[in-house]
């Protein structure tokens, strides 16, 4: 975990207000700290402003109040292109991916303003990513829900960026391939990548996260370690929804008999669709 008294802040935003018709602001004095080495979850109530926080400091949503710092240099409302080349990577959670391209391709589209760091950069990726390396001659579009999931993040990696922000990257997946993802977002992490990550899972974010903002109404409600907040049982009770069901349930099961082979096979999850 990150040494909060002596990491270089990298991304900030400071009373950030923000919406996407006039007039109706969606973000509505929103400020968070993301450190260097820091794995940030953003969790909340649905329409709390989570994806609009990203969208905001990825130049995608009209800012009206506020600012968003990137290594103290101000970079609210800069364009998308801009923003990848001061070093913000940002991976969506739809339409994350060039499904005509090879994997190959869309790892190289990540590097369009710099394409001499192509073999630096995928050495790195490939590290991360060993399996899509193997397939890299493979339309993106064949590739499963995960497996996008992942050219997605190495494509925002080739550009080395000093933040990554992540939109629901475990949204539509199997329970597998959550678990799976969430592993990825840690292993990049402890390469001292700078994370800001939206998710819908709050129990796992908060198990991964270092630190954690809980939004509500456009603002940063409640803050603190991922541990502390996934023990806070006022947060559980107001914010994470299931998740008090689910420990309990957890509780409950543990002292169950294992399940007959057979009977674990049919609790398996569906295949993820691709």
């Amino acid at each position: 975990m990150t040494d909060t008294t002596t990491a270089t802040t990298v991304l900030e935003t400071t009373d950030l207000v923000a919406g996407y018709l006039p007039g109706v602001n969606i973000l509505n004095g929103c400020s968070i700290v993301a450190r260097q080495g820091d794995l940030i979850g953003i969790i909340g109530p649905n329409g709390a402003g989570k994806s609009t926080l990203l969208k905001a400091v990825f130049g995608q949503v009209n800012i009206r109040g506020g600012g968003v710092q990137l290594r103290g240099e101000d970079i609210t409302g800069l364009k998308a292109d801009r923003l990848v080349a001061k070093g913000v990577g940002m991976v969506p959670q739809n339409n994350n991916v060039f499904p005509s391209l090879t994997i190959e391709e869309n790892l190289e589209m990540g590097l369009f303003q710099q394409p001499k760091m192509f073999k630096e950069r995928f050495e790195f990726v490939a590290a991360l990513f060993p399996e899509l390396v193997k397939r890299r001659r493979q339309r993106a579009g064949s590739l499963s829900g995960g497996e996008r999931q992942m050219v997605a993040m190495g494509r925002a990696l080739m550009m080395d960026p000093a933040v990554l922000l992540l939109d629901e990257p475990s949204a539509g997946l199997s329970p597998v391939r959550q678990d799976e993802t969430f592993l990825r977002v840690a292993e990049i992490n402890s390469h001292g990548v700078t994370i800001v990550m939206v998710e819908q899972n709050a129990r796992r974010c908060l198990q991964i996260a270092h630190r954690a903002y809980v939004l509500d109404q456009g603002k940063d409600a409640y803050t603190g370690t991922g541990r502390e907040m996934l023990n806070d049982p006022k947060v559980i009770q107001l914010y994470l929804g299931t998740l008090a069901t689910d420990v309990e349930e957890k509780a409950r099961t543990a002292s169950q008999p294992v399940a007959e082979p057979g009977a674990a096979r049919a609790a398996e999850p569906r295949a993820e669709q691709p």
